[in-house]
């Protein structure tokens, strides 16, 4: 067949090439599409610096093998498929390092304390004590001695360090020495003695002396503790006089149900009962004015479930007189009892018996009938005769003090009182 058959022969149409491309509708006529062309080979790339940053890690691309891209294309045309992209290989991006200013250390809370264990730290951020200018010279002479440099001149206009350093410090005054161990100090108290020449109690002594109203031998003595000649001369300023004219001594009939002292649960002070309401007034005693309890406390208590004569004095000659360490001053009470006494109980009562592990003085006890004894005492020690009676197998049921000393408690009404008159003394 010849080649003009050949081309009598009516041709096709061109057979568009199918391509997988997603593209292509979208492409400008007038470009024409880019013939197929066998994957050149990629540039090998420069050489990088490792990237700081690793590539995602996905499928490695595909490419076309030689031996098909080495094969001669059919005589007839032939649908042939786009050559799959050659995807070249993502070039990490070069991070520069910039370096960072400023230092680099460690921190100090993280660093573990050298301090000794011995050592106890200082609390409350207070500052160490500095040693003292005794405590250095006392170190041991192995440590190095502090340096000493010239101390310059006041012209130079400079100061040492250490000029403050050597300033010697005033001398203290010297201590008085103490008398020798077992030496009394010479003298006696003033108050003490004040107070045995019957001038006024210790308490009211050691008052004026404080204020100022206390002279010996002519010299004004304000000093407590001052120690005077017992036989030195004692005289007291008129307002220490005027100061003593206020106290009163007042006697009260005691009833029962009343506290002669400090106030007990459910019970009332006895000088509650100190009132001009029930007052027996005497001939030349003074006004009755509530300043006059200032100060008034019992001379001698009585219980509360005893009646009788009960002394409250400001006057403090009279307390001393009364419950002082050397009182002799008798108390004479009417005591009823219950029971059956001991054989020979009389005579323990009078000089055989010890409370709380010391003697009790003699006492005068006299039997009136089976159920009232008398007694008359030197001392009066906390719930004395109840105490005694319990231990001769008696008890008490009813205690009266009818006398104290040269006062007696007469026909003074129960619950009412009056003053110690001037003639009047225990």
């Amino acid at each position: 067949m010849s080649g003009s058959d050949r081309d009598s022969r009516p041709k096709r149409p061109p057979v568009e090439a199918v391509t997988d491309d997603p593209w292509a509708k979208w492409r400008q006529a007038d470009a024409p599409a880019a013939p197929a062309a066998p994957p050149a080979p990629a540039a090998p790339p420069e050489k990088a610096a490792k990237p700081t940053v690793a590539p995602e890690k996905g499928p490695k691309p595909k490419s076309a093998p030689s031996e098909r891209a080495a094969k001669p294309a059919p005589a007839r045309e032939m649908r042939q498929k786009p050559a799959p992209a050659v995807v070249a290989p993502i070039e990490a991006p070069v991070v520069e390092r910039v370096k960072p200013e400023g230092t680099l250390g460690v921190r100090k809370s993280a660093v573990p304390s050298e301090r000794p264990i011995n050592r106890k730290p200082v609390r409350g951020g207070a500052v160490a004590k500095r040693s003292t200018m005794a405590a250095k010279a006392a170190q041991p002479a192995a440590l190095p001695a502090r340096p000493t440099t010239p101390r310059p001149s006041r012209d130079s206009g400079a100061e040492s360090p250490w000029a403050k350093a050597v300033v010697a410090k005033p001398a203290k005054a010297p201590v008085p020495a103490a008398p020798p161990a077992g030496m009394a100090p010479e003298g006696v108290r003033l108050s003490k003695v004040m107070s045995e020449r019957g001038i006024c109690s210790r308490r009211e002594a050691d008052l004026w002396i404080e204020r100022g109203w206390v002279f010996v031998d002519g010299e004004q003595i304000s000093e407590l503790g001052s120690r005077i000649d017992p036989a030195a001369e004692i005289t007291v300023s008129k307002e220490a006089v005027k100061d003593q004219a206020k106290a009163v001594t007042i006697l009260l009939h005691k009833p029962v149900g009343y506290v002669s002292g400090q106030p007990e649960p459910g019970c009332v002070p006895a000088v509650t009962l100190i009132t001009a309401d029930v007052q027996v007034a005497q001939p030349g005693d003074p006004e009755f004015k509530p300043w006059m309890l200032r100060g008034l406390a019992p001379a001698g208590r009585l219980d509360v479930d005893s009646t009788g004569l009960l002394v409250l004095t400001s006057d403090g000659r009279v307390a001393k007189r009364l419950i002082g360490e050397d009182s002799d001053a008798e108390k004479e009470y009417l005591v009823r009892v219950e029971g059956e006494m001991i054989k020979g109980g009389l005579d323990l009562l009078r000089h055989g018996l010890e409370l709380d592990g010391k003697p009790l003085k003699p006492a005068w006890i006299k039997q009136l009938n089976e159920d009232q004894l008398h007694f008359i005492l030197k001392e009066g020690k906390k719930r004395q005769i109840r105490r005694m009676c319990e231990l001769v197998g008696l008890k008490v049921i009813g205690l009266k003090r009818v006398r104290i000393g040269r006062i007696r408690l007469g026909d003074l009404p129960m619950g009412q009182w009056r003053f110690l008159r001037a003639d009047e003394a225990f």
